[in-house]
């Protein structure tokens, strides 16, 4: 899932139909860091599992556990399962059929509730913002602004959002009780209603009233995030590793001798394939990794409903090189991943946690949405734009 200010929020492959069950793999990239699938032990460390996601059936993608309360109450509280990671986008959404108490809406200065309109290449999020305590480990943000997806209080999408894309405001669509964006932005800069009871219109929210990284609002340990997964050689029905917050701050969330690429406020970077240079980003909500396009790569696509996946005769392993966004700090590495045959992964079922799907970008011009497979047996850190940390200010990733 990919958060860009600029554009909308994009959901890049998000395989949930119940067919599409995942098997086989092949070798995985190893890394500088390892993390074999046990917590780094700290109140700043939040375990997480691919594990298929509470629908059961979510391919490469990585859940955990918050804690939401009503603000200020130590015991209006809600701890809900089946949140999916994202390090590219902003922000903490929860289904509202997921959601069991009741949380202070967000109002404007008429008194009138706000609503968020969040677009996904899969689809959008529509609900109402509500202030909320957020929970997670040993952490806190407080009175921060969530969307809150598919709230009943606010049934009547408006027509400009529906353009969009599809309501993903269920279970069945959306795939996970909610999704916890912790990308490299202090806040969404999504699109925002005023909702009177005549109807909602469009309006403008400042940073802070926008839906929050809950990272950035954590009162330490908030430059950013590490998420740990281990290396994963062969399809596993499961795995489970860490998401860690800050970077510096504690003993157990060191750079040690990851490479720092400097981005954009978006996290975006670039990446050079044969000798063309494109924009890139590393996804942890994106299920597999989606480059350029066949024509481009000379991977066949798969046919039929996995058409969003490429197909070779036999798994490939693909030579790029990652560089620093221009204007930042000129970091270069070459690195390379698998891409193996969609339909054979499909066939074989069972599995959530693949290391080599990938498929073609959604999206013209090119890019590389590196997914949650690069991931896998890699310590990758997201800082924070604005935010010191001891290889300097963000905006950055390293690996």
């Amino acid at each position: 899932m990919k958060a860009n200010p600029s554009r909308i929020i994009l959901l890049h492959g998000l395989i949930v139909a119940s067919a599409l069950i995942f098997g086989c793999g092949s070798a995985s990239n190893n890394s500088s860091q390892m993390n074999q699938g046990t917590p780094s032990p700290g109140s700043n460390v939040q375990a997480i599992s691919v594990n298929g996601g509470p629908a059961h059936n979510f391919v490469d993608g990585a859940f955990t556990t918050v804690t939401v309360c009503v603000p200020g109450s130590a015991t209006n509280c809600q701890t809900i399962s089946g949140i999916l990671v994202d390090t590219g986008s902003f922000g903490l959404r929860i289904l509202s059929s997921a959601l069991s108490i009741s949380l202070p809406a967000q109002n404007n200065s008429g008194g009138n509730p706000i609503a968020e309109c969040a677009a996904f290449a899969d689809g959008v999020t529509w609900g109402a913002v509500e202030m909320a305590d957020v929970k997670i480990s040993g952490e806190t943000a407080s009175s921060i602004p969530i969307q809150v997806i598919g709230s009943p209080s606010l049934p009547n999408i408006p027509s400009s959002c529906t353009a969009q894309g599809v309501p993903m405001d269920d279970l069945s669509s959306l795939a996970a009780n909610g999704l916890l964006g912790v990308g490299a932005s202090i806040a969404d800069q999504e699109i925002y209603y005023a909702c009177p009871a005549g109807g909602c219109a469009e309006t403008t929210e400042s940073v802070a009233e926008q839906v929050q990284n809950p990272v950035a609002s954590f009162a330490k340990d908030n430059n950013g995030v590490i998420v740990e997964l281990p290396a994963v050689t062969s399809a596993q029905t499961s795995i489970n590793g860490s998401l860690i917050f800050g970077i510096g701050t504690q003993s157990n969330n060191g750079l040690g001798g990851v490479k720092v690429f400097g981005t954009n406020q978006n996290g975006d970077f670039r990446t050079t394939y044969m000798t063309t240079q494109y924009v890139s980003f590393l996804d942890s909500g994106s299920n597999g990794i989606y480059f350029l396009d066949a024509a481009t790569t000379g991977l066949p696509r798969c046919s039929g409903t996995a058409s969003f996946l490429y197909c070779p005769t036999s798994t490939q392993t693909i030579m790029v090189t990652n560089n620093a966004e221009p204007g930042t700090n000129g970091a270069s590495a070459p690195v390379s991943f698998m891409i193996g045959n969609g339909l054979t992964l499909i066939g074989s079922g069972g599995n959530a946690a693949i290391n080599d799907l990938g498929g073609p970008a959604p999206m013209p011009g090119g890019i590389f949405d590196f997914g949650l497979p690069f991931f896998f047996g890699r310590n990758v850190y997201t800082a924070i734009v604005g935010r010191s940390t001891p290889a300097g200010t963000g905006p950055y990733l390293a690996y």
